[in-house]
């Protein structure tokens, strides 16, 4: 499956520098608003630990796509970055109509904050501004963006649109067909909340409860806590995670600086480095200056295990949206010499059957059975697959 992690964020925060620095794309930064005026869309990577060392004959893989390197597959992702966050975006205000339509067709967000404080709302350089208000004003756009959405469903359900008495759940996810919810899943948020099946018998605030849930399932959120190789992101970090206000959000730490700056080094061939290690060595020469910056960034790495810009692509993969990576394969290099070519990323739970369907229409509709390449064990069509299984298929196609 593809899967597209959207890049938001208020201007001037340096997303486009996190965004430069996960795909090495050249995209234009700069100190002031909607620098990025378009969806940029990159080749991000995750990792996941390679299968081919745990077969016999000391085989390399040879990957379609991404690349593996001292034993880490780096899989290829679409990292999609999006503009025209601004207050006001579900009203239409800046590119906000723009920037919703291309949000929404991404799968989960990373939202690219300015933990030193030094950007307002605005975008616009200041001193000590709180970024528990930059967090907050992007949970308010969506919520509001849903509820508004929401709230036509319950419209379309009280007027009898469809000529029937449907079930309310029903109405409310063909509204919002284009978050990809199901009937059964509002339901089950619905009665989280322990809400009536009768809507006239929410308030406001009932309906803005629900317009949340949806949207944290279907929308979920990883906070980029951007610039911490300052003392004052350094100390809003400390505080803003510690309140439980923010308990149902997933912060990392990243500086993109010294992300961009390491693979510009590695680029450069002065430094060894592979994107998201906790260190890094120095191959070539350099004057005083440029190692005293490299100094400063490796201590940023042994404090936090990293610059966490990889970190936060694959929080928002693995954790948030909860995929796992399997390889189509029986353990041994074909008659061409490859070797695991494909690692494919899939919802937690996909069945064997599944897998064979996203190999090709065609290999799932004559599936018979798949084999676990490690154990030789085979597997019918509904049994559900791990993180790093290694599967062939047998089909009659």
């Amino acid at each position: 499956m593809s899967y597209e992690i959207g890049l938001v964020g208020k201007p001037s925060v340096g997303k486009s520098t996190l965004f430069n620095a996960a795909t090495t794309n050249d995209v234009p930064e700069g100190a002031y608003p909607f620098t990025t005026i378009d969806p940029s869309v990159g080749e991000a990577y995750v990792r996941v630990d390679c299968a081919a060392p745990e077969f016999d004959g000391d085989h390399e893989c040879t990957p379609n796509h991404g690349y593996c390197a001292d034993g880490t597959r780096y899989v290829p992702v679409e990292l999609v970055d999006v503009a025209g966050l601004v207050p006001g975006a579900h009203e239409g205000r800046g590119l906000g109509n723009q920037f919703l339509t291309d949000l929404n067709e991404t799968d989960v967000l990373v939202h690219v904050v300015d933990f030193s404080g030094e950007t307002d709302a605005e975008g616009e350089p200041t001193e000590g501004h709180d970024p528990r208000e930059d967090v907050d004003f992007l949970e308010e756009e969506l919520d509001a963006w849903y509820l508004d959405i929401l709230r036509k469903g319950l419209e379309r359900h009280r007027s009898g649109y469809q000529g029937h008495d449907s079930e309310l759940a029903v109405d409310l996810a063909e509204q919002l067909s284009s978050f990809g919810i199901s009937d059964d899943e509002i339901d089950r948020l619905r009665r989280r909340l322990g809400l009536s099946t009768d809507p006239d018998e929410w308030d406001d605030g009932d309906e803005a409860a629900l317009a949340t849930a949806i949207r944290r399932a279907t929308k979920p959120i990883v906070i980029a806590a951007n610039k911490m190789d300052t003392a004052a992101a350094r100390e809003n970090w400390r505080e803003i995670t510690s309140d439980p206000d923010y308990d149902h959000l997933t912060f990392v730490p990243v500086s993109a600086h010294a992300e961009k700056a390491l693979k510009n080094a590695a680029a450069a061939g002065v430094v060894a480095y592979d994107p998201g290690d906790a260190d890094f060595e120095v191959t070539g020469d350099l004057p005083e200056e440029k190692r005293a910056g490299l100094d400063r960034i490796r201590e940023f790495l042994e404090t936090f295990g990293g610059t966490g810009v990889q970190t936060a692509i694959e929080t928002a993969l693995f954790e948030e949206l909860e995929t796992i990576a399997v390889f189509p394969g029986n353990g041994s290099p074909r008659a061409d010499g490859t070797f695991l070519q494909d690692c494919l990323l899939f919802p937690e739970g996909v069945t064997a059957e599944g897998f064979a369907n996203a190999i090709h229409s065609d290999v799932g509709e004559g599936f018979l059975y798949a084999t676990d390449a490690r154990t030789g064990r085979q597997v019918g069509a509904d049994t559900e697959l791990d993180h790093r299984d290694v599967v062939e298929v047998t089909t009659t196609n």
